[in-house]
């Protein structure tokens, strides 16, 4: 579809069925418009006269399973309406131009993959072409141009939205769509890993590229068995809402590492690889001997996993039977777990700053009895996650507003879709 007939067609109102599906219906003015300006973009740099796609791929929300997926965990996640999106195109020349609002254009030579040529965000692109190839699709030439709501170092997975999304635009211009979703998350994980050089696990892209609320079971990493879930929290009267603390994030790498490596510390005593092939008995009956060994902390960050996998198969039931009382009481129980036994609230180095302690406590005070509360992605500082009754969100937004700053309190929702080519599914 050339710029003219798309820019038409959003206009006219041939996409808001499925702006109201990804975004609410109270937001398709706002969507027209975002779209429209990348379409307008996408011409004044590539010039005009191309076929053009696209696309949108989800940011994601963390519920319960707080640092299990290193360790071959379970984990409960969903998809929220803030997104990043993209008007794309083919091109015949080998290789791949993306343009983000507000960052310099990334080029990728399709021709020369190596990961030395690259930086930062072209990393991503470089490696997730290369990961396509090695898998034996196909990974042509494009140009796009992107713009992306999700918040940077939130916990909503901005990077693996946009792994996923290159992997999503690579499906539907030279694959036929028929990259499943799956593969397109192995895919991004595998520019992370190989590519950026961040070991991280498979959780952030499933669950951005999926929809909906998601269960995810890492006992195979390589082969996870993912779950979605038909549940819309606003039909039980629930706003998602994420509240940003802001916080120093620049010392926390050594307090990451220490979660994953005491857990593997406890799995060794075992002589196991990963906590997932200890049971809690076992636990229990050697604390004498962990205590000498491992230390306190690594017995009860431990408890803490074994006890995360459980609240994920209850919350994921609950959520099947619609039981909204017995899901938050399983996202309060994490938080709690979160806190007291994982100890992921606050950095020890500066107990002074306990911005996610002061947002739970101001949470817990608007909510009362009702709702529930938890940190929300690695922790220590950033955001945390509510679960707020939808006649208390005003009264949030307001406490939290004030205590951290305007716009720090947002509210969100459950997006049914995850990456999608947004044309197709407006029947276009």
């Amino acid at each position: 579809m050339k710029a003219k007939e798309l820019k038409k067609a959003i206009a006219d109102g041939a996409f808001d069925g499925i702006f109201t599906r990804l975004y609410g219906a109270d937001r398709t003015k706002t969507q027209q418009e975002r779209y429209a300006f990348c379409v307008d973009e996408f011409e004044a740099i590539y010039g005009a006269g191309r076929d053009l796609r696209v696309f949108s791929v989800s940011g994601r929300t963390e519920i319960s399973g707080n640092h299990t997926d290193h360790n071959h965990g379970k984990v409960l996640a969903a998809s929220i309406p803030l997104d990043i999106i993209a008007i794309a195109a083919k091109s015949d020349e080998r290789r791949v131009r993306v343009q983000s609002r507000g960052f310099a254009m990334d080029t990728v030579d399709l021709t020369c993959l190596d990961p030395a040529k690259y930086r930062k965000s072209a990393l991503m692109i470089a490696g997730v072409c290369d990961g396509l190839r090695a898998r034996g699709y196909k990974a042509g030439g494009f140009d796009a141009y992107t713009t992306s709501n999700v918040f940077k170092a939130s916990g909503l997975s901005s990077s693996a939205a946009f792994e996923d999304m290159i992997g999503t635009i690579e499906n539907h211009l030279y694959n036929d769509g028929k990259v499943d979703k799956v593969e397109i998350a192995k895919i991004g994980q595998y520019a992370e890993n190989r590519f950026y050089g961040k070991p991280c696990g498979l959780l952030d892209q499933v669950a951005c590229i999926f929809g909906g609320f998601v269960a995810i079971d890492f006992a195979d990493p390589a082969n996870p068995i993912v779950e979605q879930i038909d549940f819309d929290p606003a039909s039980a009267g629930y706003d998602l809402c994420i509240v940003n603390t802001g916080g120093n994030h620049s010392d926390l790498t050594d307090d990451y590492a220490a979660i994953p490596e005491e857990m593997k510390r406890v799995a060794g005593y075992f002589g196991k690889r990963v906590l997932r092939e200890v049971s809690m008995e076992q636990i229990l009956n050697a604390i004498p001997a962990l205590r000498e060994q491992v230390g306190d902390r690594a017995i009860i960050r431990a408890m803490h996993y074994l006890s995360e996998n459980d609240r994920v198969d209850a919350q994921r039931d609950a959520l099947r039977r619609g039981d909204m009382d017995a899901f938050l009481a399983g996202v309060r129980e994490s938080g709690n777990s979160s806190f007291k036994y994982l100890q992921n609230i606050y950095t020890v180095k500066n107990v002074n700053e306990q911005g996610l302690s002061l947002a739970l406590a101001i949470a817990e005070r608007v909510l009362g009895n009702e709702g529930a509360c938890r940190v929300h992605g690695g922790g220590f500082a950033g955001t945390i996650q509510v679960f707020c009754p939808c006649a208390k969100t005003g009264a949030l937004t307001e406490a939290m507003d004030a205590a951290f700053g305007e716009g720090a309190c947002v509210r969100l929702g459950i997006r049914p879709d995850g990456g999608i080519a947004v044309d197709k599914a407006a029947g276009l």
